[in-house]
């Protein structure tokens, strides 16, 4: 029998990404009463063997392009079952909503595939939904502006021996202003200097795109079950509003009859480390 009717909420963080950024957010949650629970996927967060010479000042750029990386050979259903073990676990206490940002919307998907009996709504924060092939394999009918492409290349570490890993060196921005400037753009405009200082010395260097495969496809007979909420950022520069209401509109085409419920904060991509109340108060609502 479940010991409570109020849901834990269960975070699943980004690219390069782990559980401190949702750190605010749970504190919010918690002033309104609410359990939450942030995971790290693998290879990522406090645990994670990322290269040492990403943390260290002044960085050795040799080093670290040629550091192994802890997210080679980490595949979309490691992340699943590691997100699916918690899911259960806490499932046995009462009811679970899963939510996640950015790349890890392709996870809470093919969590909700896996075990819809488990989660009583699936939400996304500005995040990844695919509901069909097409969008792995073609361009999609929208136009996309966002600023996080450009950023991103700028701090691309070239030559990491790892197939399908991405690092990111996020820290080189404390020492270029103009750098600190374009991705506070992309991601979390709405923020303080500060804050977002506090954001990248948070993120993790590295993250393995080839998650994006067709086991991320949401499917009308699994994550088509589950109640899904789409929070639609509209300050949002890193997925941008026009490409969020494509996926909505995709999603929904897939179960008309289980559509998105939306709903829109005007915050950035990063907006629940930088305005968590807006969040908590949408989330303990949908709760």
């Amino acid at each position: 029998m479940r010991a409570t009717s109020r849901p834990t909420f269960v975070f699943v963080h980004g690219g390069s990404s782990n559980a401190q950024a949702w750190r605010p957010l749970q504190n919010e949650l918690a002033l309104l009463g609410h359990l939450s629970y942030a995971v790290d996927l693998p290879g990522h967060g406090d645990r994670a063997d990322s290269p040492a010479a990403y943390y260290r000042l002044p960085q050795d750029a040799a080093a670290l392009a040629d550091a192994p990386s802890p997210m080679r050979a980490v595949t979309l259903q490691d992340n699943v079952r590691h997100v699916v073990d918690i899911v259960r676990r806490l499932a046995e206490q009462g009811p679970v909503v899963l939510a996640g940002n950015s790349l890890g919307g392709l996870t809470i998907s093919a969590v909700a595939n896996a075990v819809p009996e488990l989660l009583d709504r699936v939400v996304y924060l500005s995040a990844l939904c695919l509901s069909n092939p097409a969008m792995l394999t073609e361009a999609w009918d929208v136009v996309d502006d966002n600023l996080l492409d450009a950023a991103a290349a700028r701090i691309a570490v070239p030559g990491v021996p790892d197939p399908g890993v991405a690092r990111l060196n996020w820290r080189s921005a404390h020492a270029d202003p103009e750098l600190f400037a374009e991705l506070k753009a992309a991601i979390m405009a709405d923020s303080t200097d500060h804050q977002f200082r506090l954001l990248l010395d948070s993120m993790d260097p590295d993250e393995n795109h080839t998650v994006l495969e067709p086991a991320a496809l949401v499917t009308a007979d699994g994550w088509g079950r589950v109640p899904h909420t789409y929070i639609r950022l509209s300050e949002d520069r890193g997925i941008t509003p026009a490409v969020q209401d494509y996926m909505i509109r995709q999603a929904d085409a897939l179960t008309p009859h289980n559509p998105f419920d939306v709903h829109t904060l005007a915050t950035s991509h990063v907006g629940y480390f930088s305005r968590p109340q807006v969040f908590a108060e949408l989330l303990a609502d949908l709760a």
